[in-house]
């Protein structure tokens, strides 16, 4: 049950139904949803230990304001840990496991000019998920796994000026690269993939002024 509330939780902020900074009433909570606050107690440890919620001395959880030094963070893991996994990729997968995802991506050309798709990040997360698991490292995707939900959450605030030309303009390279099955090549693109998301939130306006201007990991 408190697994099942922590995931509850965790789409909660996703979906913008709780955002950051919310203070989270155990109490309220249980009512809502007819349950005893035990599990709701139990899913905000468990989301405290995650990072995602914090306690806050007298006033109790509130969602974990997500800040520029938590997008650095995760986007440079992220590079590293993707970098890595298409590298892989283009060495264990099969030509039948390319040719699903290049028929995937064929897929999402198409949804460019149906109207009633309103967005494409969820296309691209497929894509970026069956490369961790074409990896075959079991290792890498539990690393994964742990920031998976801050990778999101990141999606999210992106997806304000995300395009579905733009996912599909470049998300192309990532195709290219595994069907060219050159490990050397398809590392650099991914890292290279991974730090243009991450300039794309240095250009915010809540970015004016960090720490980690001149900082670059490739």
């Amino acid at each position: 049950m408190s697994v099942d509330l922590a995931e509850f939780i965790k789409q909660q902020i996703l979906d913008g139904h709780l955002s950051p900074g919310d203070r989270i009433v155990e109490t309220k909570v249980a009512k809502d949803l007819g349950i005893s606050q035990t599990p709701v107690r139990e899913a905000i440890r468990q989301l405290s230990g995650e990072g995602i919620i914090t306690i806050v001395p007298n006033k109790g959880p509130m969602v974990r304001t997500f800040e520029m030094k938590d997008i650095f963070e995760v986007y440079s893991l992220r590079s590293m840990l993707e970098g890595l996994a298409i590298r892989l990729a283009v060495q264990f997968a099969t030509d039948e496991d390319i040719e699903e995802l290049v028929q995937f991506f064929e897929e999402m050309k198409r949804k460019m000019a149906d109207d009633s798709v309103d967005s494409l990040l969820q296309d691209s997360v497929y894509l970026h998920q069956s490369i961790i698991r074409l990896s075959n490292h079991s290792r890498l995707s539990a690393s994964y796994d742990s920031i998976t939900f801050h990778i999101s959450l990141a999606a999210r605030i992106l997806g304000r000026v995300s395009t579905k030309h733009k996912e599909v303009e470049q998300h192309a390279e990532l195709i290219d690269a595994l069907v060219r099955r050159d490990p050397d090549h398809a590392e650099k693109v991914m890292r290279k993939h991974i730090l243009r998301s991450f300039n794309e939130f240095r250009e915010l306006p809540e970015a004016e002024n960090w720490a980690y201007d001149d900082i670059n990991w490739l």
